[in-house]
């Protein structure tokens, strides 16, 4: 039997071939890595809250960040942001989120308009009838004026109803009428794509739009962005929109976004989490890194492989050395980015008895291999597949961060 060798390379697929379009620094679609982006939850009135978070998602690894323009005051507070960003020497780009009244605050602030590194416009909310096609034009007038790039973004909950009610009147005139879902899947890539062709009669150039169409169902947004991709070359910005807290988000959003992913769709992405009361904002962040990661897209930090615990690993010891490790590599990035090329691709292995320890430490860079319930009090060490030391007593978790360190300083290549 002969296999199709599409079916077992490991590969994602190639990526979708899309148009370039720059964004401050930061360049999305045109073959470049996958872009990873995160929104502020703070009143951007309040300008050293907010650049303070952006900051801190900065820091985590977003590329871009995204702020809400909904007032006079969060409009006035963009160049303030803006500021203190750079005084912190962070030049992360700001993408100003505007609902209803974009038209308005752009054209009344001009120095918001100047500080923001992308506008993004929801068509579905930028006005009705007559305003809507004259607000809209408006906002990408003032895009081309400050040759700022515009993500054009329909969402589900807030649809073109304009559009939606024409999609329903052409579907009860076909002899085989699509289903309502269907019928809401079409209106929303037809949104995006007229909005796009719109924007462009107005006279912003095709590689400054970026296109996303967000639902909270996971089908129906692999459905959505597969259409998306079969249409058009503009980039795509990925998310799964109201995705949930904890698990229920993160599964969601890796599902949806694992699937389009894997096809070659997708430009940037955004893991939209709620965050649990007090949580940290930055942990979308993380799950958007380990999604790329994990698929081997992108590398950022790195990954340590941990088994899940056993009858024969009643001990702790072997999880908190793993938390310990991975909590450890991520600590040390930031210095060892600067230092040394090619870190984040490092892989670790932290395993809590002989079944498969031994055999995933020697896959693994590094990796050890803890004694079982009952097992012989020894773990052995392996690095690049050879066993290189015998740990034992109460400082193996001492003693196994500082082989980390050495192989760091050894086998990476030091910048500059």
């Amino acid at each position: 039997m002969s296999l199709d060798p599409a079916l077992i390379n490991g590969r994602p697929a190639a990526r979708r071939v899309t148009r370039a379009v720059r964004i401050g620094r930061v360049q999305v679609g045109g073959g470049a890595p996958i872009v990873i982006q995160s929104m502020t939850n703070t009143d951007t009135a309040d300008d050293f809250a907010t650049a303070m978070q952006v900051a801190q998602l900065a820091r985590a690894g977003s590329e871009l960040v995204r702020i809400t323009v909904n007032n006079d005051e969060a409009a006035q507070a963009v160049p303030k942001i803006r500021e203190r960003l750079l005084a912190m020497n962070l030049d992360v780009p700001l993408v100003g989120d505007f609902h209803y009244n974009g038209h308005k605050l752009l054209t009344d602030h001009p120095a918001c308009a100047e500080a923001l590194a992308k506008f993004r416009i929801n068509p579905g909310n930028v006005g009705t009838g007559a305003k809507r096609d004259r607000q809209f034009a408006a906002i990408v007038e003032i895009a081309c004026r400050y040759d700022k790039p515009v993500r054009i973004g329909v969402n589900w909950g807030s649809l073109d109803q304009s559009v939606l009610a024409r999609i329903m009147d052409e579907n009860h005139l076909r002899a085989e009428p699509l289903d309502a879902g269907a019928v809401m899947r079409e209106a929303l890539v037809t949104s995006a794509l007229e909005s796009a062709k719109l924007a462009e009669e107005c006279g912003l150039a095709g590689d400054r739009i970026i296109l996303s169409a967000k639902v909270s169902s996971v089908q129906d947004l692999i459905a959505v962005y597969r259409l998306l991709a079969a249409r058009g070359d503009y980039p795509l910005h990925l998310g799964l929109t109201e995705a949930g807290m904890g698990s229920k988000g993160i599964v969601a959003s890796t599902a949806a976004l694992a699937v389009l992913l894997q096809e070659g769709i997708g430009d940037t992405i955004r893991i939209s989490l709620t965050p649990e009361p007090g949580g940290a904002r930055t942990q979308e962040v993380v799950v958007a890194q380990e999604i790329l990661q994990t698929m081997g897209l992108r590398a950022f930090t790195p990954m340590v492989t941990a088994c899940p615990g056993c009858g024969r690993t009643t001990s702790t010891f072997f999880q908190e050395l793993a938390a310990g490790i991975q909590g450890y590599v991520r600590d040390q990035m930031p210095v060892w980015r600067d230092q040394y090329d090619g870190v984040e691709n490092l892989t670790l292995a932290v395993m809590g008895c002989v079944v498969n320890g031994p055999g995933e430490s020697k896959h693994a860079n590094i990796g050890i291999s803890l004694p079982g319930t009952g097992e012989t009090p020894a773990a052995p060490v392996y690095v690049d597949g050879e066993k290189v030391v015998t740990l034992r007593g109460d400082g193996i978790a001492d003693e196994f961060k500082a082989i980390v360190d050495r192989y760091v300083a050894t086998k990476y290549q030091k910048k500059g």
